[in-house]
């Protein structure tokens, strides 16, 4: 579950509003992301999944207004950021397909380290390839930013043991009630 992110081609911006547009929006999506994870967790019970997800939404939510304050009045109010995500969803936004109602601790946090270092990667591959300075040093910063969620994350990591072979056995397991 915690495979290397692939590797990113980075978007182009026209200007550093559209870039902050850009990080505030992926923040604002993985901040969702988790609660909704959180909520679908403690619909199936399994709280301790379901609290670490919100510590995670929490933890994204607090980025987000961090950008947003070192944005400042670079961000257009009304004007939508021009999207390039990695995948179908943004590069810290958790797929459903990766959830499992049984799942560990270790498992809910290999997520989101996987989120972390793929939104380190993309803003690493756009410090790389922007020709504007000032779009080049906010994305190094995002990048020290998501590196450090990366540490922090394996950091939580290290406090888990190693899954149990039969984590996903259930006796009484959900039914679709299509």
């Amino acid at each position: 579950m915690t495979n290397a992110p692939p590797p990113v081609e980075p978007p182009k911006f026209d200007s550093v509003s559209e870039f902050f547009a850009q990080a505030l929006a992926i923040e604002v999506e993985a901040a969702e992301r988790y609660t909704l994870l959180a909520d679908q967790m403690e619909v199936h019970n399994n709280k301790e999944i379901a609290a670490i997800f919100r510590k995670m939404a929490s933890i994204e939510a607090e980025h987000r207004d961090e950008i947003a304050r070192r944005a400042g009045d670079a961000l257009v109010a009304g004007r939508p950021a021009t999207f390039s995500w990695t995948g179908p969803d943004g590069p810290e936004a958790t797929d459903f397909q990766r959830l499992h109602y049984l799942m560990t601790p270790r498992q809910a946090l290999g997520l989101a380290r996987f989120n972390e270092e793929r939104a380190k990667t993309y803003y690493e591959a756009i410090a790389e390839a922007a020709t504007d300075p000032a779009i080049a040093a906010f994305a190094r910063e995002m990048a020290v930013d998501e590196r450090d969620h990366v540490a922090w994350v394996d950091q939580w990591l290290a406090k888990f043991a190693a899954d149990d072979p039969g984590w996903n056995e259930d006796p009484d397991p959900p039914v679709n009630s299509e």
